[in-house]
């Protein structure tokens, strides 16, 4: 018994070049199967700490889903805004420690616009309660001041000092540039791998000023526009704003709190729970989510297959080989084991190599991922759910290799030596 390993080891190396391509198909399954598993983590742990220690969303009376989609990944537009004065009323309620008023609706080359205060800086926390801080420049503080985020920045090449002209709309729809009231980049944010990365932030007076004369929704005639050195003598206060994050003095009042604004008579209003809204919007795209997943574990079959193929393939070849070794005392169930042995041993290294090529591309492929996506795929060792998986996987190729093995163990002595004609 104790022979049999070496024995299965020097009869793969003997079959070293099918055995080789066996295991790199092996190998490629668990790389995709982990490379999956792994992103898909990533992209959760991302989604669910787009924004942290946030209470409550505010915003006109809408789906809660879109109303977290336009507030927080700037996905979708809000089907109405809601006025300054709810805004004021309920940002002075007892329980409110602080709030982020937010105004969208602007973007410029593709990336959305975001009006808010200096409390965005403040407060806004992303990931692990983590704050917003600057790579470069400062907070915005003039009207026309704009803080750019770190994919922005990147994407088209932008610098502190440089000048840019924002667009009415958002998307296709931005057809309609303020020219006449240009923005200065004033600072760029730290990458944070979240919509902040995505985002022009300009304060509430400048998204006022660049609309004044657009009351009725289209651009003012140009005798009637006001230049950009004007504004001051117009009052920047905004009338509505699309939404504001909340945070509360106390989690006990949350939803106290989230009861009052859906009650609130003064205009029909939603507040949301960020974390249980985003765990619904989860709950939708986790579809796809588990169909990468079936993808990436019928290839391992599919690997694992071939696997079975290749062994059932060389049975024939190998006839003699298993007469002998019953002509020198090898016992039916010697052979038995000598075939689980082998396909055990490939599954075996087709995990462990699929699992070096896997930390070979996450070394190469995370600072890309990070850059390009907003993925932090961190290098760490296998946790639990991929330990099981390989088990999984190597428990399979034991089990695969059972009906090679029962093949050969019911292969007679004399079929072996005897000669076909």
């Amino acid at each position: 018994m104790r022979h049999l390993l070496p024995l299965a080891v020097a009869s793969l190396l003997n079959r070293r070049g099918t055995v080789l391509l066996t295991v790199l198909s092996i190998a490629l399954s668990v790389l995709l199967l982990l490379g999956i598993e792994r992103i898909s983590k990533s992209a959760e742990d991302s989604f669910r700490s787009t924004v942290s220690s946030t209470d409550l969303i505010i915003g006109a009376r809408s789906g809660p889903v879109q109303l977290l989609l336009y507030s927080v990944f700037r996905i979708g537009n809000a089907t109405n805004n809601m006025s300054w004065q709810s805004y004021r009323e309920l940002a002075a309620h007892p329980e409110v420690a602080w709030t982020i008023p937010m105004s969208l609706g602007d973007s410029h080359r593709g990336y959305r616009v975001l009006g808010t205060t200096a409390d965005y800086f403040e407060h806004f926390r992303y990931g692990q309660k983590q704050p917003l801080a600057l790579a470069a420049g400062e907070r915005f503080d003039a009207v026309f001041d704009v803080v750019l985020g770190a994919e922005v920045a990147s994407a088209l090449g932008y610098q502190l000092g440089e000048q840019i002209v924002l667009a009415h709309g958002g998307g296709s729809l931005a057809v309609v540039e303020h020219a006449d009231k240009p923005f200065t980049v004033v600072g760029i944010l730290a990458r944070t791998g979240t919509p902040v990365d995505r985002t022009l932030h300009v304060s509430l007076a400048g998204i006022e000023a660049i609309h004044i004369g657009w009351e009725d929704g289209a651009a003012p005639r140009r005798s009637d526009a006001v230049a950009a050195e004007a504004v001051a003598e117009h009052d920047l206060t905004p009338q509505t704003i699309t939404a504001f994050l909340v945070g509360l003095k106390s989690k006990f009042g949350i939803f106290a709190m989230q009861r009052a604004v859906n009650d609130y008579s003064a205009e029909p209003l939603t507040a949301i729970l960020p974390g249980a809204t985003l765990q619904q919007l989860w709950e939708l795209i986790g579809v796809a989510d588990a169909a990468l997943t079936l993808i990436s574990a019928c290839v391992v079959a599919a690997g694992l297959i071939g696997m079975l193929t290749v062994i059932l393939t060389s049975l024939n070849e190998r006839r003699r080989e298993m007469a002998i070794l019953r002509s020198v005392g090898a016992r039916p169930g010697h052979i038995f084991l000598l075939m689980i042995f082998e396909s055990g041993l490939l599954a075996l290294l087709g995990c462990t190599a699929g699992l070096a090529l896997f930390y070979t591309a996450l070394g190469l492929l995370a600072p890309w991922a990070n850059q390009a996506f907003g993925l932090y795929l961190e290098w760490q060792w296998p946790a639990l759910r991929e330990w099981t998986i390989l088990a999984v996987i190597c428990a399979l190729g034991l089990l695969i290799g059972a009906l090679p093995a029962w093949r050969a163990y019911r292969n007679a002595l004399h079929d072996g030596l005897s000669i076909r004609l």
